[in-house]
């Protein structure tokens, strides 16, 4: 192990028995910072579940994005008292769509039966297949229908609703893939978190650090969440305005289509395929 590695270490320890302290007096928001019931609600949560050890079920599988994965991940590795399972069928390097692996550390047989999170990534033809691979689908649904939050990233959105877990639930998923969310009986909605009941949903890849920040306030509270945020210095100041079609220029807006043009029509092959195998919509 490297210096830089037991550093590392060192301060999440640090920053994790902090939160861990912080959890325990969470539910001292002020009431000018509650502004709904919601907000009230959450801190009850948090309080009640403040000595709690978590445990998060983030799902792995080949050609996934990466970084819909890893986002979120250090949000979740970093809170205190967590325990977060890489899942798989087995426990073999799997193969993201950049080529490089990441290695399971939790078999799905081996995973725990209650999870506080079951998180799902996206992807392209790696997500397409998971949507037609009713062993992982039937997983996501036992583990979900006793799970805290069900929450996902990018297409993985596509997944869950694969599996029957939107229907009847707003969500969003990446902007050229969102509008086949109500193929599953989903609304989708053009937010980059979207929280409906306990369904959390990110949009598109580097949606997942906002994502991972959101989940950290309901698992632990907005102060550690905030903790997280300046530790990881998240602040961002995108160099150009080109990160939705909203603000996209029209160019760069028509060369993403044409390179989304395949995928787009392999995803919503799989969707329709998910819906009429397991009588989806």
């Amino acid at each position: 192990m490297n210096e830089s590695d037991i550093s590392r270490r060192s301060f999440t320890k640090g920053i994790s028995l902090a939160l861990a302290a912080s959890a325990l007096s969470e539910s001292g928001f002020s009431q000018e910072q509650r502004s709904t019931r919601t907000e009230a609600e959450i801190d009850a949560d948090v309080a009640a579940h403040a000595k709690s050890r978590l445990q998060i079920g983030m799902l792995l599988y080949p050609g996934l994005s990466a970084l819909d994965l890893v986002g979120p991940h250090p949000f979740f590795a970093e809170l205190s008292n967590s325990e977060v399972h890489l899942l798989w069928k087995n426990k073999d390097p799997v193969v993201s769509s950049l080529g490089y692996s990441i290695v399971p550390t939790t078999s799905i047989r081996e995973c725990p039966r209650d999870l506080d999170v079951v998180f799902v990534p996206g992807g392209t033809s790696g997500t397409f297949a998971m949507m037609d691979d009713d062993e992982i689908l039937s997983f996501l649904a036992e583990r979900s229908s006793r799970a805290r939050y069900v929450t996902s990233v990018c297409t993985g959105s596509l997944i869950l609703g694969a599996a029957g877990l939107l229907k009847g639930y707003r969500a969003t998923s990446h902007w050229r893939f969102r509008d086949l969310l109500p193929m599953f009986g989903a609304t989708p909605v053009e937010e980059r978190v979207v929280t409906d009941r306990n369904r959390i949903t990110g949009g598109g890849v580097t949606a997942g650090i906002d994502f991972g920040l959101v989940i950290a306030s309901r698992l632990r509270g907005r102060h550690a969440a905030e903790v997280l945020q300046l530790y990881n210095e998240y602040d961002p100041h995108p160099p150009f305005a080109a990160g939705t079609p909203a603000v996209s220029p029209l160019a760069t807006k028509d060369a993403a289509y044409s390179a989304l043009a395949s995928a787009y029509e392999q995803g919503r092959a799989a969707a329709a395929r998910a819906r009429e195998r397991r009588h989806l919509g």
